[in-house]
């Protein structure tokens, strides 16, 4: 039976011959974002305007006649029917299609010698092939020449990959209907020329013909393994009726939930006749299931295709096989439905935007339908509908990994009057180890339309008038709210209606804007969806404190909110870019990931960043199983180069290994510093990091520009914090605009928490008089060690090899080091200073000072620490009379909060001093409060060298974790 084979009526089809009867549904009570509301209110229409009685569904709807039999019980049969639905990513090879062939085989032939299972197939067209149906269409009328050489490449790929499954003698007829289909639709796209129009029946047309060359490719395929099976062309069973403002194949990923209703008692009555017809023809009435020859029958079907009530071809809009396997499975009373994906099931979130995403073990079909109608593109919006009647399992599994499991549909979530007699809520993180939500989900290409302005003509007729002017234009309305104080109204639309949604708000209110009673009317596009979903919500208090407070530290603007009634979702409308973000944000937020950091080290082949970099590697498993944090290192750069992990997701090399992928790796870009902060202001985690460990100015001028863009910054670098004071200010003022933080702790002495203690007391009302104290390791080394042994210049060549001193060797020795420290621990307590305003005693004469040296290191060290010994009888000297006093020298530095001096000089302390006992890798830092008046509150410690400094480093990212997870509480 050939459907369209007559050219005249697809040309008339396509002239417009056929006009499709608007039927209308009973009309769903709007709400602000229920999409399960309406999935149930759907099922219950079914029933009663188009479901058949029951004994027609279980008669198959055919006319009395006791020779007919069920196809819903096959007769001998232990076992229901299974539907398989395959999609095009599925089939897009001759090896997929093998592979599709085989599992259906075998999950024909039955599990734990239960025997045979009469199988379904529901199958998508190839792989790209509906795309470049939908070209031919669209390029009939400006070129029909490109139109006729998209259809051949089209037709011609599908009959090659037929003849690799199947010998001639089953291709050959098959390969004939392809080309006779290929005429019919040369006959329908140069038409479109006459009437310059592309109806949108003609779209539907043609492109279902994608599906009807699959089914037979794969039909083909299982004749050779010798198997009773068969195929359908889905128009010729599935009937259905369309809303009005539903015509045309739909937008590819559109959000929109189709509008398209199986009528059941015709469609039941159908695939009666076909089963006691062609099924009797080809024997599978006949079928022993059990037994040595115990076989099953394999029907593969068209999904996406159907006919209307008038007998025209139409589609169940893109995506809409996972519906044809769902409703086919209701006809056929089957034991389940298996999806096959590309992907192990349903997951958390998209995992191509979500890395750390894994797929969920169950799901209700409530929330499967909110998950599918907020972007989930796993499943069409409209598949679960024909499966909760009957309570019909559907398993969403991967065709590449049979073997897991994946995802699980059944059952209902309980009714919001069930929940609430559960009793008081409870905030859900008191539940420990029970996560409220299932997944987080988005859709994209969304415009937000709003009426704004319109309270003299009061709310409810405004909101009629307004969602009726939109139904009026078929606008598929996603979301909505409401401003009751203005009657101001928001929806958001798919984008690509928009400026529909917005002409017809400007006709349906036209009167009121010339009369000046309403502000405006805008649309806003470039924005996406963003949705959690899970009946745990209902009744736990704190879910959408998470949800936002997770937006809000990822630095993500809300337009929108909008929680569904059912209190199984909570929707937010975002800037399209920030998608991603978003999304990251949200499943860090909830535990269904580890908080990451994405984190750019600058300086990484230096001694501190190269050792920060080894720690990060070492402790990685630690950081994930203890505190569930990970630190992805996505960018690491010298002075000359960089390397960029790819989507956010971490270089492929860890610790030493980066320094290498630096110096000769392949993707090594040159090191430029706008690149790297266009990359960090792109990058989707929402949680970003800069580490500057280097002395750069350079660096030191893109601080402000990071922390404005949500990036956040920690700087062992003194350069910002000790800088011009101007810089610095507009540096923090950036940081408290933008509510990231700027991480310097290790700044001053590496792993000690100086700066942490100091603004714990000024937070807790204690007021600091003075700061005294030695920060300089090399100095603390060389001046702990100074004998008559041991010259000066001897004792800082020691500290030098220790790597306990800068990398400019003359700051250490001028004192420029320790009032850089000075300056910003001052700033700390409110004194605007510069470097200049701190008193500072080098060690080393005016001469020295304004020598140039090599550029090379290790040159200029060895010139530096010899140039020094002229130090070493001043220095001993100095040791002799310090010691012959009962003293100890100590490079000291003071800070008098009252009298705003600052000072740092080399300094003979007694024993009554903290210093006079400071070992040779300390750092000391005392401060005297009005606490602390009568003793100083003191932290020392070991502070000297890369691997402490780089620990001090790790300590501010980690507390910059920290901080992150918990405000997102």
């Amino acid at each position: 039976m050939r459907l369209l084979a007559p050219t005249l009526a697809l040309a008339a089809l396509a002239a417009g011959g056929f006009g499709v009867e608007a039927f209308t549904a009973a009309p769903l009570r709007a709400s602000s974002s229920s999409p399960a509301f309406a999935a149930r209110h759907l099922t219950s229409t079914m029933k009663a305007t188009v479901a058949p009685p029951e004994d027609a569904l279980n008669a198959g709807g055919a006319p009395e006649n006791v020779n007919e039999e069920c196809i819903r019980s096959p007769r001998g049969s232990a076992n229901d029917w299974e539907v398989h639905k395959f999609g095009g990513a599925s089939l897009a090879t001759a090896e997929l299609y093998r592979t599709v062939g085989d599992l259906l085989i075998r999950e024909a032939a039955g599990r734990n010698d239960a025997g045979p299972i009469p199988t379904m197939a529901v199958v998508s067209a190839r792989g790209g092939m509906t795309d470049l149906l939908v070209k031919v269409v669209d390029t009939a009328l400006q070129n029909f020449d490109e139109a006729t050489s998209a259809l051949t490449d089209a037709v011609e790929s599908q009959i090659a990959l037929l003849k690799e499954l199947a010998p001639p003698e089953i291709t050959d007829v098959i390969e004939e209907r392809f080309r006779q289909d290929e005429r019919d639709i040369l006959s329908v796209v140069q038409s479109l020329r006459m009437i310059n129009t592309v109806p949108a029946v003609t779209m539907e047309v043609v492109t279902g013909f994608g599906e009807i060359w699959s089914a037979q490719t794969l039909h083909a395929y299982l004749q050779t393994r010798g198997v009773p099976c068969e195929w359908i062309d889905a128009r010729e069973i599935l009937i259905v009726k369309s809303d009005a403002g539903n015509a045309g194949l739909g937008e590819k990923g559109s959000a929109a939930t189709g509008g398209v209703v199986p009528l059941y008692a015709e469609t039941a009555t159908r695939m009666a006749n076909w089963w006691n017809t062609v099924g009797r023809d080809n024997g599978f009435l006949d079928l022993e299931y059990d037994g040595p020859d115990a076989k099953s029958p394999i029907v593969v079907v068209t999904g996406f295709v159907a006919t209307s009530a008038d007998g025209v071809p139409t589609t169940l809009k893109r995506s809409g096989s996972d519906y044809s396997a769902t409703v086919f499975a209701k006809l056929t009373g089957a034991g389940r439905v298996t999806m096959w994906k590309n992907t192990d099931g349903v997951y958390t979130a998209d995992p191509r935007r979500v890395p750390e995403a894994f797929s969920i073990a169950s799901l209700k079909y409530d929330e499967a339908i909110e998950l599918a109608y907020f972007g989930a593109q796993v499943l069409h919006p409209s598949a679960m509908v024909p499966c909760i009647d009957d309570e019909i399992p559907v398993y969403v599994r991967n065709i590449f990994n049979p073997a897991f499991e994946g995802t699980v549909i059944r059952g209902r979530s309980p009714t919001l009057e069930e929940v609430n007699a559960k009793g008081k809520a409870k905030n859900w993180r008191s539940k420990r180890g029970e996560i409220p939500i299932k997944g987080i989900t988005s859709v994209d290409k969304i415009s937000l339309v709003t009426l704004e302005g319109a309270s003299v003509i009061g709310g409810a007729n405004v909101a009629e008038r307004f969602m009726g002017a939109l139904a009026d234009a078929g606008v598929n309305v996603l979301i909505i709210t409401q401003a009751s104080s203005e009657s101001s109204i928001t929806v958001a639309v798919p984008e690509n209606e928009g400026e529909r949604a917005l002409a017809a708000i400007n006709d349906g209110f036209e009167l009121e804007f010339a009369r000046s009673t309403i502000n405006s009317v805008s649309c806003n596009g470039g924005m996406s969806i963003v949705a959690i979903v899970g009946e745990g919500m209902a009744m736990n208090s704190g879910v959408s404190a998470t949800f936002m407070s997770s937006l809000a530290r990822a630095n993500v603007n809300i337009r929108l909110i909008a929680q569904g009634s059912s209190e199984r979702q909570v929707a937010v409308v975002v800037d399209g870019n920030d998608t991603s973000r978003a999304l990251r944000a949200a499943h860090m937020a909830f535990t269904l990931s580890e908080t990451a950091a994405s984190v750019a080290v600058l300086g990484a082949t230096g001694q501190i960043g190269s050792s920060l970099l080894s720690q990060l590697s070492d402790q990685k498993e630690n950081l994930a199983k203890e505190i569930g944090v990970e630190m992805r290192v996505n960018i690491a750069a010298s002075s000359s180069s960089m390397v960029m992990g790819k989507d956010g997701c971490g270089l492929d090399a860890e610790g030493d290994a980066i320094g290498t992928l630096l110096d000769d790796g392949d993707d090594s870009l040159e090191f430029d510093l706008d690149h790297l902060t266009e990359t960090m202001a792109a990058d989707v985690n929402p949680l970003r990091v800069v580490i500057d460990c280097t002395n750069s100015e350079a660096a030191a001028d893109y601080y402000e520009r990071w922390l404005a863009s949500g990036v956040h910054v920690i700087s062992p670098s003194r350069k910002v914090a000790a800088g011009p004071f101007e810089r610095y200010q507009r540096v923090e003022e950036a940081q408290r605009d933008s509510q990231v933080n700027w991480q310097f702790e290790s700044s001053v002495g590496s792993a000690l928490p100086i700066l942490t203690t100091l603004r714990d007391l000024m937070e807790t009302g204690d007021h600091v008089k003075a700061i005294r104290g030695s920060v300089s390791g090399s100095l603390a080394y060389a001046l702990s060690n100074l004998s008559e042994d041991t010259p000066f210049s001897e004792a800082f060549r020691q500290a030098v090899d220790k790597n306990y001193a800068e990398t400019a060797l003359l700051e250490d020795l001028t004192g420029l080091d320790v009032a850089r420290k000075v300056v910003i621990l001052a700033r700390q307590v409110g004194l605007n200073v510069n470097i200049e305003d701190v008193e500072v005693e080098s060690l080393v004469p005016d001469s020295l000072k304004g020598k140039e040296y090599s550029s090379d290191w290790n040159v200029m060290k060895d010139e530096l620490l010899e140039d020094i010994k002229v130090l070493d009888a001043d220095m001993a000297e100095r040791a002799r009379a310090a010691e012959s006093d009962g003293t100890r020298l100590r490079y000291k530095f003071t800070i008098d909060k009252e009298t705003g001096r600052c000072q740092c000089k080399l300094e003979a302390v007694g024993n009554t001093d903290p210093l006079y006992r400071l070992k040779s890798n300390e750092n000391l830092v005392a401060f005297e409060t009005e606490r602390y008046s009568t003793s100083p509150l003191i932290v020392k410690g070991a502070a000297a060298g890369p691997d402490l400094a780089a620990a001090g480093i790790f300590a501010d990212l980690l507390r910059l974790t920290r901080t992150y997870s918990a405000l997102q509480t």
